[in-house]
């Protein structure tokens, strides 16, 4: 099969989407990518070129992440980003969905699942991110502070690339200065700083667990043994809330699971759909 990729932009939600579309002519479905916080369409790099062996992918960047835009005015909740991916499968026409979610991006997975539940047939969430509260209340009162994104800006450059890439990959070393600028990248401009103060204040709380046992469709939840970002128990928790779900659980595999594991988490998602 002839590698073909499109590279695309289009507003949607009043808001700059990049979007990566790897068609492929020989299967109708279309696993649709959403990547954590931090993070961007660069997280699935390695598991990409496997999933397009048998399907098509849509790999978008959310706001304010990677090449999608950074308005300050945009609502950056959890529920608004559902929106937003829900407008761009509609706008792009496709049809026999099946989400993929990492981290933040499991968040967003299941609200778009909760808002439109016909939009996919099956859902899979890698480390999601669930359970998380509201922020509170002095950091929300916090972001109107002028500069306050200065403060954003010194909090991530104390923690720096390499220590939070070491927190979330088991085997350091993987980590390689293709990683090491991948994922730095997008933060070389001080627009998304602005942005993430709007995101702090925009964050609402995760679905209830009642919202969760709603969602109908089949989810498969892969976790990595040595998650310390989205710990195993979060997963554990998800299973029982989801009611149509099963649980893979990777072996000497931390947070990063797409980077980690990626012709693994493929298998499984392989026979999860089969």
């Amino acid at each position: 099969m002839e590698e073909k990729v499109f590279y695309r932009y289009e507003q949607v939600n009043n808001i700059d989407i990049y979007y990566e579309f790897y068609p492929n002519p020989d299967s109708q479905k279309t696993l649709v990518l959403l990547h954590g916080f931090l993070s961007s369409t660069f997280s699935y790099r390695r598991l990409i070129p496997y999933l397009n062996k048998e399907f098509q992918v849509l790999s978008i960047d959310l706001p304010p992440f990677g090449k999608s835009g950074k308005n300050n005015k945009f609502v950056y909740s959890y529920s608004n980003l559902a929106q937003t991916v829900i407008r761009l499968i509609s706008s792009l026409g496709l049809k026999d969905i099946t989400l993929v979610g990492h981290s933040m991006g499991g968040q967003i997975v299941l609200n778009i699942l909760n808002q439109q539940p016909d939009i996919a047939e099956k859902a899979v969430l890698l480390c999601s991110s669930s359970y998380s509260k509201r922020s509170k209340l002095p950091l929300i009162i916090g972001s109107y502070i002028p500069y306050f994104h200065l403060y954003v800006k010194f909090w991530l450059a104390r923690s720096g690339v390499v220590q939070n890439l070491q927190n979330v990959v088991y085997d350091h070393s993987l980590i390689s200065d293709e990683m090491l600028f991948g994922y730095l990248q997008p933060f070389l401009k001080d627009e998304i700083f602005t942005a993430l103060t709007r995101m702090i204040r925009d964050r609402e709380g995760d679905l209830s667990a009642g919202a969760l046992n709603q969602i109908a469709q089949p989810c498969l939840l892969i976790w990595g043994e040595h998650d310390k970002v989205v710990p195993l128990t979060v997963g554990e928790r998800l299973k029982n809330d989801l009611r149509r779900s099963e649980l893979v659980i990777l072996k000497e595999t931390g947070h990063l699971v797409p980077e980690e594991r990626p012709e693994d988490v493929f298998h499984h998602i392989k026979q999860f759909l089969a």
